[in-house]
């Protein structure tokens, strides 16, 4: 009877996961920044129920954020995120695809995504505000980077090519001091080349977190212990010495 009731809760969870898939969706929307991308990403996670699943960055500046989840909620999100984009008007395009063939997801990287994605929990930087100031050029990105750096109390995290010479410093801190720090790097960007876009996310979620490019420096690991021994002389053999047996010793008897 137990083992009856065991098989018949795998099969009700086998067709919930099944029903969950053919009820899924996929959404996509394009921009011409990497910045402008990372604020529509941000904004999708934020209003509906998906889950972020990466970029893809194919040259000339075009860039995409996708996400997955129910049909409904995806609408919503990439709505969403097409409005996001259009406010800084660097949106290309944007597509939701309802109950997509698993022909599609074996081609196109996705679905191995989703599950690196809910294995990671990782996150690096959590609780830091992130600064994404965008220019072209690389002149003008190491200079603007610079000027955020000494501007305020932020770390230099990463940064990210996407073509037509557009790259983005990506910086983390507090929110009071990446506000601070972008405002100067926009800034320094302007005078040296040509500033193309900036961001400010206060309160990352962990997905996009997990998404954004991090420096190797910035990833916790843990590195073997080194001992600053230094031995240029053989040392000499050592000799064995005999002690007396103490047994034998006479007792001295002291007088009271």
């Amino acid at each position: 009877m137990e083992a009856y009731s065991q098989r018949s809760i795998s099969n009700i969870q086998a067709s919930r996961r099944r029903d969950t898939l053919s009820e899924s969706a996929l959404g996509l929307v394009s921009t011409r920044s990497f910045p402008a991308m990372v604020g529509t990403a941000d904004m999708m996670l934020k209003t509906a129920g998906v889950h972020l699943i990466g970029y893809e960055k194919i040259g000339s500046g075009h860039c995409t954020a996708i996400v997955r989840g129910g049909i409904a909620d995806v609408r919503l999100a990439v709505e969403s995120g097409v409005q996001t984009a259009e406010q800084f008007g660097q949106l290309v395009s944007s597509l939701v695809i309802a109950r997509p063939y698993p022909n599609l997801e074996v081609i196109l990287p996705i679905n191995s995504r989703l599950s690196a994605l809910s294995q990671d929990s990782y996150n690096r930087l959590s609780n830091q505000a992130i600064g994404l100031v965008e220019t072209r050029g690389f002149p003008a990105l190491v200079g603007a980077a610079d000027a955020m750096l000494k501007a305020a109390d932020v770390q230099l995290a990463a940064y990210e090519k996407i073509g037509a010479g557009l790259c983005t410093a990506i910086i983390r801190g507090s929110v009071a001091n990446v506000a601070v720090a972008v405002e100067a790097g926009m800034y320094e960007a302007e005078r040296i080349g040509e500033l193309n876009a900036v961001m400010v996310i206060p309160r990352p979620l962990e997905e996009l977190e997990q998404t954004l490019p991090v420096a190797s420096c910035w990833i916790e690991e843990r590195q073997p212990l080194k001992l600053p021994i230094n031995i240029k002389e053989q040392v000499a053999e050592t000799e064995l010495v005999e002690l007396p047996d103490l047994t034998r010793l006479p007792l001295k008897m002291t007088e009271e």
